[in-house]
């Protein structure tokens, strides 16, 4: 994976522009990954509803648990799918609407430093090979792109929201990721 440096886009990636970002602080340096889970509904997989959830357009009628979700105005930088494939929706260099209310190691604001990646997944299920795969390389362009990255931070949303959001939860093997990185 390559991210051209002008746009924060990766090359070659589906990418479809989500609304819901805006400029990051001056002069702050991105040098935290979040890894996030989420499956729309809830459970199931494939299908077109993440992507219409971070870009304001998924329907609320479509299913009950939409009633609920339809409003809120969130985003990622990229989504990883089951099968491997990468959706970016937020230019890494901007601030995607990811994290919410949150703090890694007393800073608060992590969407101003971070960068989110969701996985098409549940906070019980296991993920996929390909996923892990995917997710290995992304965090190696973006280590390449943003040297501030080198440092190795990756947390989970569980990690810098406790109590608040689980994911990406206990199907998500952490040493398995570093193992990829190693």
């Amino acid at each position: 994976m390559n991210i051209d440096p002008a746009t924060g886009l990766l090359e070659n990636t589906s990418c479809l522009p989500s609304p819901n970002m805006d400029e990051r602080p001056e002069g702050a340096a991105i040098d935290l990954i979040v890894v996030h889970s989420i499956s729309l509904p809830p459970g199931e997989f494939g299908g077109d509803w993440i992507g219409k959830f971070f870009c304001n357009e998924l329907p609320a009628d479509a299913h009950p648990y939409f009633e609920h979700i339809h409003a809120q105005r969130v985003s990622a930088h990229a989504l990883i799918l089951r099968d491997g494939s990468v959706v970016q929706f937020v230019p890494f260099h901007m601030r995607a609407w990811h994290a919410g209310e949150s703090c890694f190691r007393g800073r608060e604001r992590c969407n101003d430093f971070s960068i989110g990646i969701e996985l098409e997944g549940t906070d019980t299920l296991e993920f996929e090979d390909a996923q892990y795969a995917a997710l290995a390389e992304l965090i190696r362009a973006l280590r390449y792109r943003y040297p501030d990255l080198r440092s190795g931070q990756v947390a989970g949303h569980s990690e810098i929201s406790p109590g608040r959001k689980t994911d990406p939860g206990t199907g998500f093997d952490w040493a398995r990721l570093k193992s990829l990185l190693a």
